[in-house]
């Protein structure tokens, strides 16, 4: 059986989790208190943040807005991006969490990312405390690999916990994760929030047009999603909207949705309006026609036995 999230009150998740990321970055706190109210007005009960985003004001401001709806919204954070996986850096970061959005317990809290020089015991001692304490309720995983994932969970049932819930990064030019990731989790039970459905903002179409984002603006992203065959797809997913009269990013989100493993992916944006394509994806009805034509628009990566034969 999946992994189910729900709030204290026992509101199911939503089927889409909202990413402030911007929050107290490229979003002021009118914006974001804008766009967090979209969220609550279209549904949305998963709101994710992170200790190191926007130097914690992305906690801050999430906080502050949550109000008598916190007892019906599930909150998640990310520990140890920086200072390693060890007990104490794990702790300290909790608890800043938790004093920053201003709640007793986080709903769920992630190990940001796989860090090789911690053994993982030490790592889980610190989450079973944390949970012993009733500080968290559910533990993830953030940027892990399939093989540390299946290890991460053998060393926290020796805790008598489990992995609820992981974060790999999944969108239409970036299908990795179909691979691996999203069949092991769905074998055991692991949900999956993947993180850029919009790849960035080229699968919007902006960039064709002209616009700014993160492509523009970081080398990372740019890097990321430099390839041809990426910009192609983007393309094609803007042409196929047009022929159905919806939004690129309605789409994209509602496609990555679609998957059969039953992801929730984030979304986010900077502001209410740049941000109501992807809350459309919600009510969107992806039919299998529309979800095919979009996955043929890019490669499907080959399964883990072919590459294994390619090899031999």
């Amino acid at each position: 059986m999946k992994h189910t999230l729900t709030s204290a009150s026992g509101a199911p998740a939503s089927r889409l989790a909202f990413g402030t990321m911007q929050f107290g970055g490229r979003a002021d706190a009118q914006q974001s208190r804008a766009m967090f109210d979209a969220c609550i007005e279209a549904g949305i009960t998963h709101f994710d943040t992170a200790h190191v985003y926007t130097d914690g004001a992305s906690e801050t401001l999430l906080g502050q807005f949550l109000g008598d709806k916190r007892g019906d919204l599930i909150i998640a954070t990310k520990a140890a991006y920086d200072g390693g996986a060890g007990r104490d850096n794990i702790l300290t970061s909790a608890e800043t969490s938790r004093a920053r959005l201003g709640v007793d317990t986080l709903d769920v809290l992630y190990l940001h990312r796989f860090d090789p020089e911690t053994d993982m015991h030490e790592s889980f001692q610190a989450f079973a405390d944390l949970k012993s304490q009733g500080h968290i309720r559910h533990i993830g995983l953030s940027n892990f690999a399939a093989w540390q994932v299946v290890k991460a969970a053998g060393i926290a049932a020796k805790f008598d916990l489990s992995i609820g819930v992981i974060q790999p990064m999944y969108n239409l030019v970036k299908r990795q994760a179909e691979v691996e990731i999203l069949p092991m989790a769905d074998d055991l039970g692991i949900l999956v929030v993947p993180y850029s459905p919009l790849g960035g903002g080229l699968l919007t179409g902006k960039y064709a047009s002209g616009g700014a984002g993160r492509l523009t603006e970081d080398d990372r992203y740019a890097a990321r999603y430099g390839q041809k065959t990426m910009h192609k797809a983007a393309d094609g997913l803007n042409t196929l909207a047009s022929t159905l009269g919806v939004h690129p990013a309605t789409l994209a989100v509602a496609w990555a949705a679609a998957h059969p493993t039953g992801p929730t992916p984030i979304i986010s944006a900077r502001s209410a309006e740049q941000l109501r394509p992807s809350l459309a994806a919600l009510t969107y009805d992806m039919t299998p026609d529309v979800y095919a034509q979009i996955a043929a628009l890019s490669p499907t990566p080959p399964p883990a036995t072919d590459r294994l034969e390619e090899q031999s």
